[in-house]
């Protein structure tokens, strides 16, 4: 395969970095995906009104379901049609595409967090069926749609990374000039070591730059370590600590979630063969989608919601040049190890989101840069164009503005309530209707 973006990897798939490069680039992978993961449990919690100790036990959950769910889809579990994961390096979460459906059933439909994790179980039986047709699935997905789709994945996460820089979306002094600097600062120093570094360095920029842009933060007084002193050192997971309960009717708000995902992560998937420099096969996509479906089967038993591969994690990997699949699953070991201790995890936690920032720019950016290589390879037929105008202008419009499909009936609102899964749905209906002019 050519190279992605003509850079070459300094640790491909198979490659082994020794134990401390591996626990280092594994723990930039967290630093990476840390907010993403803990984000919609917060979230959860704050729809379900849970008190503080339950809300902990949340996102204990989320890191010990993501842990597990990323070592499924990195390593791949089984053989042939009945393969579990892509097996390559990939972090799971629970996605905030889930939030919506999930207030209906706790709220709404009165399930509370019983109802809201029975109906993520039904669901992600749904997606397990619909895995074993991806084949036939991905016909409607050539190169124009994948192209478009990999470009559209880096843009409608920026306005995500621009929240960070800004302090949070919800900071009361969001856009402090402070937060800018320390963004700008982070941004600046991943290029320069980037760009200069050799080697390891270079591997591990983001997570050199990250640290740094940490430590200067604390005289900052940006960082507030009492909440570390608060936590616990240990803490076992429960199972089931909510409860289950299933019921058919809380199901019914999940259908056009799930739906979404699996368009979603054909995506993310199609990008990540493409970072990696591995060619994908229709059955190694569905592999993928099958893994987030078990683990969205798995992430409830702990008190945790459904997973999702992370977009951000994959634009991480062009960037850093490391694509080992050692160092995905130190990743995930990580994560199920700061489970069991809440004092570990606080201090990731409390990362002053600008950091975060800085480095989701250069993250997303790259897979635009993905995209944009990608749809450089394809024919600019009059179809063509309609296709990638259409989706990228259909995505980026629900992005910036969401509640524009807030009257729409509930199934459509659903499945165009991301920029990503609206645009890729805009592809995909375009490339079936529109016909290649004849000249």
């Amino acid at each position: 395969m050519e190279k992605y973006n003509g850079i070459k990897l300094e640790y491909n798939i198979n490659d082994n970095p020794n134990f401390l490069k591996s626990s280092l680039l594994g723990f930039q992978n967290i630093l990476t995906a840390f907010s993403g993961i803990i984000a919609v449990p917060l979230s959860i919690a704050a729809i379900s009104g849970t008190n503080v100790e339950e809300t902990a036990l949340m996102v204990s959950a989320a890191l010990l379901a993501s842990g597990i769910c990323s070592f499924i889809q990195t390593k791949g579990i089984g053989f042939g049609k009945y393969k579990i994961g892509i097996g390559l390096p990939t972090i799971m979460g629970t996605d905030f595409g889930f939030v919506p459906p999930a207030n209906a059933v706790i709220n709404t439909m009165g399930g509370g967090l019983a109802g809201y994790f029975g109906a993520t179980i039904m669901g992600a039986f749904l997606e397990f069926i619909l895995s074993f047709f991806i084949k036939p699935l991905l016909k409607f997905f050539p190169d124009i749609v994948t192209s478009t789709v990999i470009t559209l994945i880096g843009i409608t996460m920026m306005p995500v990374a621009f929240d960070w820089v800004g302090g949070g979306a919800t900071a009361e002094n969001f856009g402090d000039p402070l937060y800018i600097a320390i963004a700008t600062f982070t941004f600046l120093l991943i290029i320069f070591i980037n760009h200069y570094g050799r080697g390891f360095i270079t591997t591990a920029s983001v997570f050199i730059a990250m640290i740094v842009a940490y430590i200067i933060c604390i005289p900052l007084n940006l960082v507030d370590f009492s909440k570390i002193i608060e936590a616990p050192w240990i803490a076992l997971p429960q199972i089931l600590p909510f409860g289950i309960t299933f019921d058919i009717k809380f199901l019914m708000p999940f259908i056009a979630g799930y739906l979404v995902t699996i368009i979603e992560t054909v995506g993310v998937m199609k990008t990540l063969g493409s970072v990696c420099e591995v060619e994908l096969s229709d059955s190694d996509i569905a592999n993928g989608v099958r893994a987030d479906a078990v683990g969205s089967m798995i992430s409830p038993l702990f008190g945790s919601g459904a997973a999702q591969s992370f977009s951000q994690n994959v634009g991480l990997i062009p960037l850093t040049k490391c694509a080992s699949r050692k160092v995905a699953l130190f990743s995930s070991a990580i994560l199920i190890l700061m489970s069991f201790c809440p004092k570990f995890a606080m201090l990731v936690s409390i990362m002053p989101t600008p950091i975060l920032g800085g480095a989701g720019i250069l993250m997303f950016g790259t897979i635009i840069a993905a995209g944009i290589q990608s749809l450089s390879r394809t024919r600019f037929t009059t179809k063509n164009i309609m296709i990638i105008a259409s989706s990228i202008g259909v995505g980026i419009g629900i992005t910036i503005r969401p509640d524009i499909v807030s009257g729409l009936p509930t199934i459509i609102s659903s499945l165009f309530s991301s920029g990503i899964s609206g645009g890729t749905i805009v592809a995909v209906l375009l490339n079936i209707l529109l016909i290649d002019k004849k000249y």
